[in-house]
Protein backbone atom coordinates (compact mmCIF):
# COMPACT_ATOMS: atom_id res chain seq x y z
CA UNK A 1 0.00 0.00 0.00
CA UNK A 2 1.26 3.45 -0.90
CA UNK A 3 2.00 5.83 1.96
CA UNK A 4 0.06 9.09 1.60
CA UNK A 5 1.71 11.91 3.54
CA UNK A 6 -0.43 13.91 5.96
CA UNK A 7 -0.85 17.68 5.63
CA UNK A 8 0.60 19.65 8.55
CA UNK A 9 -1.28 22.46 10.30
CA UNK A 10 1.21 25.24 10.98
CA UNK A 11 -1.09 27.72 12.73
CA UNK A 12 -4.70 28.61 13.48
CA UNK A 13 -6.23 32.08 13.64
CA UNK A 14 -9.67 32.54 15.18
CA UNK A 15 -11.84 34.87 13.10
CA UNK A 16 -15.22 34.44 14.81
CA UNK A 17 -16.65 32.60 17.82
CA UNK A 18 -20.42 32.21 17.84
CA UNK A 19 -23.32 30.36 19.44
CA UNK A 20 -23.53 27.74 16.68
CA UNK A 21 -20.08 27.74 15.09
CA UNK A 22 -16.56 29.13 15.13
CA UNK A 23 -14.62 30.28 12.07
CA UNK A 24 -10.86 29.71 11.90
CA UNK A 25 -8.22 30.26 9.25
CA UNK A 26 -5.69 27.42 9.38
CA UNK A 27 -2.31 27.75 7.70
CA UNK A 28 -1.52 24.28 6.36
CA UNK A 29 1.45 22.74 4.59
CA UNK A 30 0.12 20.28 2.01
CA UNK A 31 1.95 17.05 1.09
CA UNK A 32 3.31 18.82 -2.02
CA UNK A 33 4.97 21.32 0.40
CA UNK A 34 2.69 24.19 -0.66
CA UNK A 35 1.57 26.39 2.27
CA UNK A 36 -2.06 27.53 2.05
CA UNK A 37 -4.64 29.29 4.22
CA UNK A 38 -7.84 27.26 4.65
CA UNK A 39 -11.04 28.63 6.17
CA UNK A 40 -12.63 26.10 8.52
CA UNK A 41 -15.98 26.29 10.24
CA UNK A 42 -15.78 24.42 13.55
CA UNK A 43 -19.07 22.92 14.71
CA UNK A 44 -19.73 20.79 17.80
CA UNK A 45 -21.79 18.28 15.81
CA UNK A 46 -25.41 17.24 15.68
CA UNK A 47 -27.75 14.26 15.71
CA UNK A 48 -30.72 13.40 13.50
CA UNK A 49 -33.45 10.79 13.89
CA UNK A 50 -35.85 8.97 11.60
CA UNK A 51 -38.75 8.33 14.02
CA UNK A 52 -40.76 5.39 12.70
CA UNK A 53 -44.11 3.98 13.84
CA UNK A 54 -44.92 0.23 13.75
CA UNK A 55 -46.92 0.74 10.52
CA UNK A 56 -43.82 2.13 8.78
CA UNK A 57 -44.82 5.79 8.89
CA UNK A 58 -42.16 8.36 9.74
CA UNK A 59 -42.44 11.70 11.50
CA UNK A 60 -40.80 14.61 9.65
CA UNK A 61 -40.70 18.34 10.25
CA UNK A 62 -41.23 21.13 7.75
CA UNK A 63 -38.92 23.76 9.18
CA UNK A 64 -38.12 27.33 8.22
CA UNK A 65 -34.44 27.62 7.28
CA UNK A 66 -33.40 31.21 6.88
CA UNK A 67 -30.21 30.34 4.97
CA UNK A 68 -32.23 28.58 2.22
CA UNK A 69 -34.91 31.25 2.02
CA UNK A 70 -37.77 28.94 2.90
CA UNK A 71 -39.03 25.70 4.38
CA UNK A 72 -37.38 22.28 4.16
CA UNK A 73 -38.91 18.89 4.90
CA UNK A 74 -36.46 17.18 7.26
CA UNK A 75 -35.96 14.48 9.85
CA UNK A 76 -35.86 15.90 13.39
CA UNK A 77 -32.35 17.01 14.31
CA UNK A 78 -30.35 19.40 16.42
CA UNK A 79 -26.90 20.37 17.55
CA UNK A 80 -25.10 18.71 20.42
CA UNK A 81 -24.97 20.64 23.66
CA UNK A 82 -21.44 20.99 25.05
CA UNK A 83 -20.05 17.51 25.75
CA UNK A 84 -23.40 15.82 25.06
CA UNK A 85 -23.45 12.30 23.60
CA UNK A 86 -25.03 12.10 20.12
CA UNK A 87 -27.64 9.56 21.29
CA UNK A 88 -28.74 11.89 24.11
CA UNK A 89 -29.11 14.73 21.61
CA UNK A 90 -31.07 12.49 19.22
CA UNK A 91 -33.51 11.47 21.96
CA UNK A 92 -34.01 15.08 23.03
CA UNK A 93 -34.55 16.41 19.51
CA UNK A 94 -37.16 13.87 18.42
CA UNK A 95 -39.15 14.63 21.56
CA UNK A 96 -38.79 18.41 21.31
CA UNK A 97 -39.59 18.64 17.60
CA UNK A 98 -42.25 15.98 16.98
CA UNK A 99 -43.57 15.32 20.48
CA UNK A 100 -42.60 11.65 20.47
CA UNK A 101 -40.21 9.83 22.81
CA UNK A 102 -38.16 7.11 21.15
CA UNK A 103 -37.98 4.02 23.35
CA UNK A 104 -35.23 2.70 21.10
CA UNK A 105 -32.53 4.46 19.07
CA UNK A 106 -30.46 2.46 16.60
CA UNK A 107 -27.30 4.05 15.15
CA UNK A 108 -27.20 4.57 11.39
CA UNK A 109 -23.63 5.92 11.32
CA UNK A 110 -22.67 9.51 10.72
CA UNK A 111 -22.08 11.93 7.85
CA UNK A 112 -19.74 14.85 7.29
CA UNK A 113 -22.10 17.62 6.16
CA UNK A 114 -19.77 19.66 3.95
CA UNK A 115 -16.17 18.50 4.44
CA UNK A 116 -14.75 21.12 2.10
CA UNK A 117 -15.05 23.80 4.77
CA UNK A 118 -16.52 22.46 8.02
CA UNK A 119 -15.83 19.70 10.54
CA UNK A 120 -19.55 19.30 11.30
CA UNK A 121 -20.50 15.65 11.80
CA UNK A 122 -24.11 14.53 12.16
CA UNK A 123 -24.87 11.19 13.80
CA UNK A 124 -27.94 9.46 12.35
CA UNK A 125 -30.41 7.25 14.22
CA UNK A 126 -33.51 5.18 13.62
CA UNK A 127 -36.01 5.85 16.40
CA UNK A 128 -38.72 3.33 17.26
CA UNK A 129 -41.04 2.33 20.11
CA UNK A 130 -42.43 5.86 20.02
CA UNK A 131 -44.72 7.20 22.71
CA UNK A 132 -46.56 10.51 22.49
CA UNK A 133 -45.24 13.36 24.64
CA UNK A 134 -45.31 17.12 24.16
CA UNK A 135 -43.52 19.16 21.56
CA UNK A 136 -41.16 21.72 23.13
CA UNK A 137 -39.78 23.99 20.43
CA UNK A 138 -36.98 26.43 21.07
CA UNK A 139 -37.53 30.16 20.61
CA UNK A 140 -35.80 30.21 17.21
CA UNK A 141 -37.67 27.20 15.76
CA UNK A 142 -40.75 27.36 13.58
CA UNK A 143 -41.93 24.06 12.15
CA UNK A 144 -44.88 21.82 11.42
CA UNK A 145 -44.93 18.05 11.90
CA UNK A 146 -45.82 15.69 9.04
CA UNK A 147 -46.35 11.94 9.11
CA UNK A 148 -46.00 9.85 5.97
CA UNK A 149 -45.04 6.33 4.91
CA UNK A 150 -41.28 5.73 4.89
CA UNK A 151 -41.51 4.57 1.26
CA UNK A 152 -43.02 7.93 0.30
CA UNK A 153 -40.36 9.85 2.25
CA UNK A 154 -37.64 7.88 0.45
CA UNK A 155 -39.31 8.63 -2.90
CA UNK A 156 -39.39 12.35 -2.02
CA UNK A 157 -35.68 12.17 -1.15
CA UNK A 158 -34.82 10.37 -4.39
CA UNK A 159 -36.76 12.82 -6.57
CA UNK A 160 -35.34 15.91 -4.86
CA UNK A 161 -38.42 17.15 -3.00
CA UNK A 162 -36.57 16.41 0.22
CA UNK A 163 -33.33 18.27 -0.49
CA UNK A 164 -31.75 18.32 2.99
CA UNK A 165 -28.62 16.13 2.91
CA UNK A 166 -28.87 14.73 6.45
CA UNK A 167 -32.49 13.79 5.87
CA UNK A 168 -31.76 12.09 2.54
CA UNK A 169 -28.94 10.04 4.08
CA UNK A 170 -30.93 9.18 7.22
CA UNK A 171 -34.02 8.12 5.26
CA UNK A 172 -32.04 5.94 2.85
CA UNK A 173 -30.11 4.28 5.67
CA UNK A 174 -33.30 3.74 7.71
CA UNK A 175 -35.03 2.16 4.70
CA UNK A 176 -32.09 -0.20 4.22
CA UNK A 177 -32.00 -1.09 7.93
CA UNK A 178 -35.74 -1.88 7.79
CA UNK A 179 -35.30 -4.03 4.69
CA UNK A 180 -37.03 -1.67 2.26
CA UNK A 181 -33.95 -1.23 0.01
Amino acid sequence: MTHIPEPKRLSTRSVYKGRVLDLNVDTVQLPNREVVDLEVIRHRGAAAVVPVDPDGSVWLVRQFRHATGGYLLEVPAGKLDGGEAPETCAAREVEEEVGRRAGRLEPLGFIWTTPGFTDERIWLYLGSDLTETRQALERDEWLTVERLPLEEAVRLAEEGTIADAKSICALLRAAKKLGLR
